[in-house]
């Protein structure tokens, strides 16, 4: 699964670090990103895949997607 975060929409509410604190991080500018050196390249294994579903859920403006890597379909939202 890939993740992308929208910095353009993220507004810096933190539901997604809250929800999962080892995917997710605040950056300086308080936007969320990848935890620095948990995943390469944004992808994240299936394993994560339920929470970091419920950290994207939780997104007010849904600044994050998820995307199928095999088939490219975006998973969330949808």
């Amino acid at each position: 699964m890939r993740i992308k975060v929208d910095r353009d929409l993220c507004t810096g509410i933190a539901s997604c670090v809250a929800l999962a604190p080892d995917v997710f991080e605040l950056d300086d500018e308080m936007k969320a990103v990848l935890k620095a050196g948990k995943f390469t390249e944004d992808y994240a294994s299936t394993t994560d895949y339920d929470a970091i579903l419920a950290a994207a859920m939780s997104c007010p403006p849904r600044a994050i997607f998820l995307i199928d890597e095999e088939t490219g379909e975006q998973l969330f939202p949808n």
